[in-house]
């Protein structure tokens, strides 16, 4: 299966299950972290031919994706002497992609890369789109750039490895682009049987991928930079920067952050009578069929509220929020009063 990212400029595929030989007349940087490296480097070796192949492994976890381990990743490729005509490949999950992708994007002004992703997440999200960035004190992704893979491989064998946690908490992105835009793809969700899933069933996990995969490159294909439709994407995600600023990146995975910003937005677009409580009610009953969380204890519900702002996605003081109007529809709203997001805010307290 192969999908088509068609953009003005650095258009690309991403391939479902279609990875057999990489074959490169240059240099090649693998970045990688211990774990995955232990699971899977001997089985991407055997794929790769090139002059010569060179290993970055970082520290796992989102606390390390900030611009210290960059610099430690730049030093590295230096001291090997890697050239503008290498190619970096990510090979892990949402922070190797996101970290490698900026570190492509601006190692002597630009190199390629290739995204290989080994989780779910990766897979329907990360990896695809072209968004690279690391966290820093403020919040997340709040240093980045907008730098398209050449090629995207998602191979299903590689998800037979993740915990049961890590595979179901990535259905909170797959669930949110489903509520966005596509209503269908939502009751395909809620029939998922749950047992099939966490099987590692290929052809599901597959369909999966395929889906959500083909909702994000119409919307990228439309709105690479982000500047109207593709902030779209971002349902859940202003709420669930925050939780995972007050958390250190340490309580929740980012998915599960995720899951419950889904529901905190929800809440507020109840307050604005957009969302039914029965709706709500079916929403929270697919993401728990998961088992991700839809609950945070807001410790301070005027520092959450301040948090806000440090957002990449409020502009002139305006926070935007991606609140849906109904399943399947998703719009952007940003002239909501202060005391209505306070008290929306409430129910987490």
């Amino acid at each position: 299966m192969q999908i088509d990212i068609k953009l003005k400029q650095n258009s690309y595929k991403v391939f479902i299950n279609e990875l057999e030989k990489l074959n490169f007349d240059t240099k090649v940087v693998l970045l990688s972290n211990a774990r995955i490296l232990n699971l899977h480097l001997k089985t991407l070796k055997n794929k790769i031919k090139c002059k010569e192949l060179f290993i970055i492994s970082i520290e796992e976890g989102e606390e390390y994706k900030n611009l210290q381990t960059v610099e430690k990743i730049l030093n590295q490729m230096f001291a090997h002497h890697i050239d503008r005509k290498s190619i970096l490949i990510s090979f892990g999950g949402g922070v190797i992609s996101d970290i490698g992708g900026f570190v492509a994007s601006i190692y002597q002004r630009g190199i390629s890369f290739i995204n290989i992703p080994t989780t779910l997440l990766a897979c329907v999200d990360a990896s695809v789109g072209g968004k690279t960035g690391v966290n820093n004190q403020f919040g997340k992704n709040l240093i980045g750039s907008f730098y398209q893979p050449k090629a995207v491989y998602c191979q299903s064998e590689f998800l037979k490895t993740l915990n049961d946690k890590e595979l179901s908490s990535a259905m909170a992105e797959v669930i949110k682009m489903a509520l966005s835009f596509d209503i269908r793809f939502f009751k395909f969700i809620q029939n998922i049987d749950k047992k099939l899933f966490l099987s590692r069933d290929d052809e599901l996990l597959s369909n999966i991928i395929q889906k959500s995969v083909e909702i994000k490159a119409k919307i990228v294909s439309k709105d690479e930079k982000e500047n109207h439709l593709r902030m779209i994407l971002n349902y859940g995600h202003t709420f669930a920067h925050v939780i995972e600023n007050q958390t250190f990146y340490k309580k929740y995975l980012h998915a599960e952050a995720v899951s419950i910003g889904i529901h905190m937005a929800n809440i507020l677009a109840y307050h604005l009578n957009l969302l039914q409580k029965t709706q709500i009610q079916e929403i929270n009953q697919t993401l728990q069929k998961f088992d991700l969380p839809i609950f945070y204890k807001i410790p301070n519900i005027n520092a959450f509220y301040q948090n806000f702002f440090l957002d990449k996605k409020t502009k002139q003081e305006k926070i935007n929020f991606i609140l849906l109007k109904k399943i399947g529809k998703a719009i952007i709203k940003d002239d909501i009063d202060k005391n209505t997001i306070l008290k929306s805010l409430e129910s987490f307290t």
